[in-house]
């Protein structure tokens, strides 16, 4: 079967979730309010898009290509993005609720996670340098093995992990987040 190209289109208010989005390529296209929950994308090919005020909770990502695209006040609940192709691999999230989602062993070099919510999402084995966590609930998250350098958390709330078993290096963070840093001693801090 031939791969379908699609370029510059608008696909608004659209319900993918019971006859899926075809398969090809897309290039410059904008995905606004449709539904996509409990479909399989894999295979297909993301380039220059953007998704806004999207469902794409629960969606197969098996070899799905997103390349350098843009998230804005989507539900991503429960996605596995360490199943989606690795070239060019490149997101960014801004208002998104990414809740007990998957980035294990992901490149997220200079990604940019904006007032999003990530309660439970899973980081280990991620490269997060130059990432910036902006106003982001981080309840929960699991960071283990993570390449955090350059990082920034300053405006990030709600995290806990341990500095010994991730690479911090001039990591960004401020009072009182840095606190949860220190959960693993079981302290008080007054």
């Amino acid at each position: 079967m031939d791969s379908v190209y699609f370029e510059d289109l608008k696909f608004e208010k659209q319900d993918f979730s019971e006859a899926g989005l075809q398969r090809g390529e897309y290039e410059g296209c904008t995905f606004v309010n449709c539904n996509f929950s409990n479909t399989d994308l894999s295979g297909i090919h993301f380039s220059e898009c953007a998704f806004l005020a999207c469902n794409i909770s629960m969606v197969k990502l098996e070899k799905t290509a997103f390349k350098d695209i843009q998230f804005r006040d989507c539900k991503l609940l429960g996605l596995r993005f360490e199943t989606c192709s690795d070239f060019l691999f490149e997101v960014d999230f801004d208002n998104c609720m990414l809740n007990l989602s998957s980035f294990l062993e992901r490149k997220l070099k200079k990604t940019s996670f904006k007032n999003s919510s990530l309660i439970e999402v899973d980081f280990t084995g991620a490269d997060l340098t130059n990432a910036v966590f902006h106003n982001c609930d981080l309840q929960r998250a699991i960071f283990e093995n993570t390449m955090l350098e350059n990082t920034d958390f300053r405006t990030a709330r709600n995290y806990s992990f341990d500095p010994d078993v991730n690479k911090m290096k001039k990591a960004k963070f401020s009072y009182p987040g840095v606190l949860g840093l220190l959960e693993k001693y079981d302290i008080e801090i007054e």
